[in-house]
């Protein structure tokens, strides 16, 4: 990147404010990496160009979706597929840092003094369900008991397991809990009720829901667990409705998915023309990152997410073909997980990952900054924060305790009666050799990699720890079902508001990872957990708000049931054939705008 470049890089992360201090010092480290050299920042946040309509994106993912069904979509490829076909109620604009109506306008109903609030939406009039090849005429119209029906039925249904439906609950001064209630108003209109103030309502209701007119009729005649059975992988996709800004039109197993553009969809530019652009989106199933960038340098893709590996080839061939782009940090990290679940794993690992101090002592064995060099090549910073540095309870005083220290972690095994034997083997209390697996995607290069590190530094202190990689789907599998898993590794995204992951942090969650779907809390400091994660949802002090989720973190940074890695840079080439192509890590390339060059 060039010195132009870098200081308005600088320039624009200095207006953004004091939360992003310790980014900037981030990027001051980069600066002379010559790695960096020809990279362009260009963030959003800025009016669109007019673009014209058509071209085809070449795009890919790593593994064949596993359903085109939204109640199933759990991992990351099918939720890309999937996710054509849903929009939210609101859209959050991380630049004004405000929530901005989408499928619905919407408005803030509170009386603080009698503690009532409600948030009313009303449907745009021009929301339709519908299939490949149909106007909006042929297709069904969207009212309110569409989203009335999925709140209540599917999000509320508990058999189902949903993710939203921690977050549904309120928990009330006396302890309990009280579900925030949806009305009708009218065919367009309908508001969400709370039991008692809360901080961000909109967050908490905003929702996707998907098509009544299937999933109503098959509850009501097969029962819930129906429901998962729908709109399976093999399903033919035309038959799949959307209200998204596409449709999926085919897929061919192991080779690609075809998307086409929904001439029904609402959005439009500042012209009044209708978007997306790209008439066809192609994702080709690549399994192996190494031939997803050998398919970009030939042309048959038109972005590609860099590998910092791939800088330097990439770079030195940079010019009018395609260009590189800086999205600075990662607000997200990968994490290493400690199981947890007294049933679901072996007695003997159980033992030690139950101790706060044995968690504390592999976090201090994770070389971040190992990782950061080697296998980032020295593009990434040690994640030694929890909330993500746009999250606006983030405080950059409040890290993890639990850095790289084998001396540390030697003596916090020590206090738990763990010692090496005379072969310089580390060993329990009852004398056990102390071993255990991490599992990791076998498709993920770089968990894979940074796990290997991991495990190297384990056994510089006598621990055997064991990476296994996998079907990303069997991990998946293990994570939310069966639980037989003792380290593991996987990414969850960034926890960009405080109130974010009701079905992670709180211990009934079903995806609080290393132990859920807890009827109560299984140990104290769950129990106090959950109790700040509700109290930080209806604290509106701003001061005494920041007091309940600096506890909040400081507790997770102290009992490590999970730690983050390091935060990445973020790099995506993209040929120049494209217009409006702008990526940073607050919200990445829109592909409603991306138009192809005339």
């Amino acid at each position: 990147m060039n010195k132009v470049c870098w200081i308005f890089l600088l320039m624009a992360l200095l207006a953004c404010g004091s939360e992003d201090e310790i980014a900037l010092e981030d990027l001051r480290q980069f600066q002379n990496n010559p790695a960096l050299q020809g990279t362009v920042y260009r963030p959003g946040g800025r009016p669109w160009e007019i673009g014209t309509p058509g071209g085809t994106w070449i795009a890919s993912i790593n593994n064949d979706p596993k359903t085109f069904n939204t109640l199933n979509a759990r991992d990351g490829d099918t939720g890309t597929i999937v996710g054509l076909l849903y929009e939210y109620l609101a859209d959050y604009d991380p630049y004004k840092k405000e929530f901005i109506p989408n499928l619905a306008d919407f408005e803030i109903e509170a009386n603080e003094a009698e503690d009532k609030l409600a948030v009313r939406f009303t449907l745009r009039d021009d929301l339709y369900w519908t299939l490949p090849g149909q106007t909006r005429e042929q297709g069904v119209k969207i009212t309110s008991d569409d989203v009335i029906f999925w709140y209540n039925e599917i999000e509320g249904d508990k058999d189902l397991q949903q993710p939203g439906y921690a977050g549904r609950l309120i928990e009330m001064p006396d302890g309990s809990q009280k579900p925030i209630t949806i009305e009708k108003i009218d065919g367009r209109s309908f508001r969400f009720v709370f039991p008692r103030v809360i901080a961000n309502p909109v967050l908490s209701v905003n929702m996707n829901f998907g098509p009544r007119y299937i999933f109503e009729p098959v509850k009501r005649t097969k029962g819930s667990a129906a429901l998962l059975d729908l709109q399976s992988v093999d399903t033919d996709p035309k038959t799949l409705p959307s209200i998204g800004a596409f449709h999926i039109v085919s897929y061919e197993p192991g080779l690609r998915v075809v998307a086409r553009r929904n001439p029904n969809y609402w959005r439009k530019d500042a012209q009044g023309n209708p978007v997306p652009y790209i008439e066809e989106l192609v994702f080709r199933i690549v399994p192996n990152k190494d031939t997803e960038f050998l398919i970009f340098k030939n042309g048959e893709k038109d972005g590609y997410s860099a590998r910092p590996e791939d800088l330097s080839e990439l770079l030195s061939k940079q010019g009018a073909d395609y260009t590189v782009y800086n999205g600075g940090r990662s607000l997200g990290s990968a994490f290493v997980a400690f199981n947890q679940h007294p049933k679901a794993m072996d007695p003997v690992v159980y033992s030690w990952m139950a101790r706060k101090k044995f968690r504390q002592a592999l976090s201090s064995l994770l070389n971040r900054e190992r990782i950061a060099q080697t296998v980032y090549r020295g593009l990434a910073v040690p994640a030694h924060h929890f909330f993500a540095i746009a999250n606006p309870m983030f405080d950059p005083e409040i890290k993890l305790e639990y850095t790289y220290n084998p001396e540390r972690a030697v003596q916090l095994l020590a206090e738990e009666g763990f010692k090496k034997d005379q072969n310089g083997v580390m060993r329990d209390p009852e004398n056990r050799p102390v071993v255990f697996d991490i599992i990791v995607g076998i498709e993920n290069n770089i968990g894979v990699d940074s796990m290997n590190i991991f495990s190297d530094e384990l056994k510089q202190v006598g621990i055997e720890g064991r990476v296994k990689p996998i079907d990303f789907q069997k991990l998946v599998e293990m994570l939310i079902n069966t639980y037989d898993w003792h380290v593991a590794t996987a990414s969850l995204g960034s926890n960009y508001w405080p109130e974010s992951g009701s079905n992670v942090w709180q211990s009934s969650g079903n995806f609080h990872l290393w132990h859920p779907l807890q009827d109560k809390p299984a140990t104290d400091w769950e129990a106090r957990l959950d109790e700040l994660y509700n109290k930080g949802r209806f604290t509106l002090d701003p001061t005494q708000r920041k007091a309940v989720y600096d506890e909040f973190q400081r507790l997770i940074l102290e009992q490590v049931p999970l730690t983050y890695i390091v935060h990445p840079l973020s790099f995506l080439a993209v040929y120049n054939k494209w217009g409006n192509v702008v990526h940073d890590t607050l919200q990445g390339l829109d592909l409603n705008f991306v138009y192809l060059k005339k």
